[in-house]
């Protein structure tokens, strides 16, 4: 179901506060069409998985992980499961080493509390008060928060897009360059010169960075590790596993853990 928010959330941009927060409850499928605030904006899913569609990049984001969106920027975001979402509207006045790039981060429990708790003050809450100290708390939190390379670059070759596309319908289906080469319209060595030259990623490291996104949503959605390994086409979970932790640097049952810490 696609959904409409701007409403309530346009309401929130002019609000003379540095910091502004907004919570919404979304079910498996809906979807926010592609919009855009005058205010940056922290995205953070409290429960669920969602992937946003920024113009250069997809993100998947899950559960205590947040994505920052400067000003102005368009995203698109889909909800990959039920989801809890609060966010943050930040003003372009406040400084946020975050800076004018899209951005994964991790919620710390710390951040988390900060965020629900000012999610209860007023929208323009009274200062100086407790909604002020909130945010100072929060813009310190996140300038300290750890970013997370789970974003997939996406192409402007419409060719290319149609490959992507493709790929990201059936991650676990295991095709060569030359399989997709002939749906795209270009050949297959168009292809392999124009995935890094538009996506900075080889072939072979986009798909599995695709898959990578893939099964952070399943792991999202509770499903078990032999399970997505098989969806992914992998010849085992442990060699999935292995995939993963090469990846982050901990096994998949450990990074879902390690985002419900509360």
């Amino acid at each position: 179901m696609v959904i409409s928010h701007m409403r309530s959330a346009e309401a929130l941009q002019d609000v003379p506060r540095p910091i502004v927060a907004w919570a919404g409850r979304y079910n498996n499928g809906d979807e926010i069409p592609p919009h855009t605030h005058p205010r940056a904006q922290l995205l953070y899913a409290v429960e669920g998985v969602m992937r946003v569609l920024t113009p250069n990049s997809v993100w998947t984001i899950p559960a205590q992980r947040a994505l920052w969106v400067p000003a102005n920027v368009e995203h698109h975001s889909f909800m990959m499961s039920d989801l809890e979402m609060r966010t943050l509207y930040v003003s372009p006045d406040v400084p946020v080493a975050l800076g004018g790039e899209c951005r994964a981060i991790s919620v710390s429990g710390l951040l988390r509390e900060l965020i629900l708790g000012l999610i209860e003050e007023p929208a323009e809450y009274p200062l100086p008060g407790r909604g002020e100290h909130l945010v100072a708390l929060i813009l310190m939190e996140i300038n300290r928060a750890a970013t997370h390379a789970v974003e997939i670059p996406w192409p402007q070759d419409r060719r290319l897009q149609t490959v992507c596309h493709s790929i990201m319908n059936t991650p676990g289906l295991n095709r060569t360059i030359e399989d997709l080469a002939e749906t795209a319209g270009a050949s297959a060595r168009t292809l392999i010169r124009l995935f890094p030259k538009e996506t900075g990623l080889k072939y072979r490291q986009w798909v599995q960075q695709v898959q990578i996104a893939d099964a952070i949503c399943r792991l999202g959605r509770g499903e078990s590790i032999a399970r997505i390994a098989n969806a992914l086409g992998y010849a085992s979970p442990s060699a999935f596993s292995a995939m993963f932790k090469r990846t982050f640097g901990i096994a998949p049952n450990q990074y879902m853990q390690k985002s419900e810490v509360r």
